[in-house]
C-alpha cells in the first residue's frame, strides 16, 4: 500500500511539472508575438508619418499672390523686394501705377540677359541691385508723387508669383499756435498727409476745418474759445502717423502780446507818414537853396557881359577922347 501511494504522488508531480513547462513556453511565445506585432505597428506608424510629411512637403508651396499696404515717410529711402523665393526666375516684371501718370513697366529677361523700360521717366525709381541677382526695386528719395501701386510679376519653372505694394507716402505737418481776440486760440497742422487730428486741453467751444491742397496734403485748423475766465493756459495736441506734437499758450500773455501788436499797428503808419512828410520838406528846402544860389551866380555874369560894351563905347566916343586930350597938358 505505501508503494502505491508513492507511485501516485510521483505521477501527480510529473503532470504538474509538464503543465508548468507548457505554460512557460506559451507565455514566451505570446510575448514574442506581442513584441513583433508592436514592432510592426511602429514601423507602419513611421512609414505613415514619413509619407504624410512627404505629402505635406509636396503640398507646401509659396503663395501665388501677396498684397501689402506700406506707409513711408517723405524724403526717405524705401526698398520693395519682389517675391521672396529662391526659385530660378526666368522673367521679372515690375508694373508701377502712379497718380496722373501713365503706367511704368520695368522688366528683366534671364535667357537674353536684358532689361527693358516703358514710360519710366522718374530717375528716383531704380533697381536696388543687378536685376540678374536681385529683382528688388528702390525709391530714393520718396516724394508725395510716389503714392501708388507697385506690382512685381515673376515667371519661374514652378509657376508664376506676384507681389503688390500699395505705397502711401506720409508728410509730417507743420504746427502753429496763436491767439486772436476774446480768448480765442487757433491751432493749425499745415500740409500734413494724411490729415492730422487736433485736440485741446482743457476742452472748449471749438470748430475744426480742413483744407485740401493740390499736392495731396491737408491743412487742419481748429479754432477754440473759452468763456470761463479761470482758464489761463491751454494746450493743443496734434496726433499724426509721423509723430505726435503739443503746443501750449498762456492766454494772459497772448492778450498782452495782441495789445502790443495793436499798438504797433497804430504807431507804424504814423511813423511812415512822418517820414514821408519830413522827406518832402527836406527836398523842398534843398530845392529852394539851389534856386537862390543860381540867382546869385547869374548877377555878376550880366555885369561882365556889359563891361565889353562900356569899354568899346569909351574908346570910340569922341567926348571921352577930347577929355583925355584936355587933361593931358594940364598934367604936364
Amino acid at each position: 500500500m505505501p508503494c502505491a501511494w508513492r507511485t501516485s504522488d510521483l505521477q501527480l508531480l510529473l503532470i504538474l511539472s509538464v503543465f508548468l513547462v507548457a505554460e512557460c513556453i506559451s507565455t514566451e511565445v505570446d510575448d514574442s508575438v506581442t513584441v513583433s506585432s508592436s514592432t510592426q505597428n511602429m514601423g507602419k506608424d513611421n512609414c505613415s508619418l514619413a509619407s504624410s510629411m512627404d505629402k505635406k512637403r509636396k503640398h507646401l508651396k509659396l503663395p501665388v499672390e501677396v498684397n501689402v499696404s506700406q506707409s513711408v515717410l517723405v524724403d526717405t529711402k524705401v526698398v520693395l523686394p519682389c517675391h521672396p523665393t529662391l526659385l530660378k526666375t526666368e522673367l521679372t516684371t515690375w508694373e508701377i501705377i502712379l497718380r496722373d501718370k501713365p503706367p511704368c513697366t520695368r522688366a528683366y529677361r534671364r535667357d537674353t540677359n536684358e532689361t527693358r523700360e516703358l514710360n519710366c521717366t522718374d530717375e528716383r525709381i531704380t533697381w536696388a541691385f543687378r536685376p540678374d541677382q536681385n529683382s528688388t526695386l528702390q525709391i530714393d528719395p520718396v516724394a508725395i508723387a510716389h503714392d501708388g501701386y507697385y506690382g512685381c510679376q515673376m515667371v519661374t519653372l514652378d509657376g508664376n508669383f506676384h507681389v503688390g505694394y500699395h505705397l502711401q507716402v506720409s508728410v509730417a505737418p507743420e504746427v502753429t499756435l496763436f491767439q486772436s481776440k476774446n480768448k480765442t486760440v487757433v491751432c493749425k497742422a499745415i500740409a500734413g498727409k494724411p490729415a492730422a487730428q487736433i485736440s485741446w486741453t482743457p476742452e472748449g467751444d471749438c470748430v475744426t476745418e480742413q483744407e485740401y491742397l493740390d499736392n495731396g496734403t491737408v491743412t487742419v485748423q481748429s479754432t477754440c474759445h473759452w468763456a470761463d475766465s479761470d482758464v489761463s493756459t491751454v494746450s493743443c495736441s496734434i496726433s499724426h502717423w509721423t509723430g505726435n506734437k503739443s503746443r501750449s499758450i498762456d492766454l494772459s500773455q497772448g492778450a498782452q502780446m495782441l495789445e502790443n501788436i495793436s499798438i504797433l499797428y497804430i504807431i507804424l503808419p504814423i511813423f511812415i507818414i512822418l517820414v514821408i512828410v519830413g522827406s518832402i520838406w527836406f527836398l523842398k528846402i534843398s530845392g529852394c537853396r539851389k534856386c537862390k544860389l543860381k540867382k546869385t551866380e547869374a548877377t555878376p555874369v550880366e555885369e561882365d557881359e556889359m563891361q565889353p560894351y562900356a569899354s568899346y563905347t569909351e574908346k570910340n566916343n569922341p567926348l571921352y577922347d577930347t577929355t583925355n586930350r584936355v587933361k593931358t597938358p594940364q598934367v604936364l
